[in-house]
């Protein structure tokens, strides 16, 4: 017959042992979460979006196909929230969050902001909750690959440049900040 001391001393040993099974190496995700943010005085803007990778694949034209509408990025749709009104390539972008979609082609994108938030991918996106459309000049790199796909921004003072880069391309979205 087991002792009292004997059991305790057995739970111990096994209870570690029982709980490592249960766990698994985690791996990083193909395509990870990456938020940029940017203040000026009292407001913000931030975009959340995910970060697919090149790996090898030719991007533009085939794993995004031109002149149909993608997320922005992989997962779910891109997000851009701002806290107080902003002009966005120079159009009035009220505060709040919205999706970001664009429409690549190999010469210029054309950049969506839309009122329907919490969407997956551009399934259901839906044209009639635009809220503005506007079109940014592809710019070529040179000497360098971008192997995930990029968002930063670029700011002096009240005025930015929203970046987005992936493979040997970039695109410039300006923002600005107004009271």
């Amino acid at each position: 017959m087991m002792t009292l001391k004997t059991i305790i001393i057995s739970c111990i040993i096994a209870f570690p042992m029982m709980s490592a099974v249960g766990q698994s190496a985690q791996h990083p995700k193909p395509s990870p979460l990456a938020l940029i943010k940017i203040k000026y005085k009292d407001a913000y803007v931030k975009v959340t979006y995910s970060q697919p990778h090149k790996r090898g694949r030719k991007i533009f034209g085939e794993l995004v196909p031109y002149q149909q509408v993608w997320r922005t990025g992989a997962n779910e749709a891109s997000e851009l929230t701002t806290t107080r009104d902003i002009l966005l390539n120079n159009q009035l972008l009220k505060a709040g969050t919205y999706s970001l979609f664009s429409i690549p082609d190999a010469d210029k994108w054309t950049i969506i902001v839309n009122s329907e938030v919490g969407l997956w991918g551009a399934y259901n996106y839906n044209e009639k909750l635009d809220v503005m459309r506007f079109d940014v000049p592809v710019q070529k790199i040179e000497n360098v690959v971008y192997e995930a796909f990029t968002m930063q921004f670029d700011q002096k003072n009240e005025m930015a440049d929203l970046l987005l880069m992936w493979d040997d391309i970039k695109l410039t979205v300006p923002l600005k900040f107004i009271n």
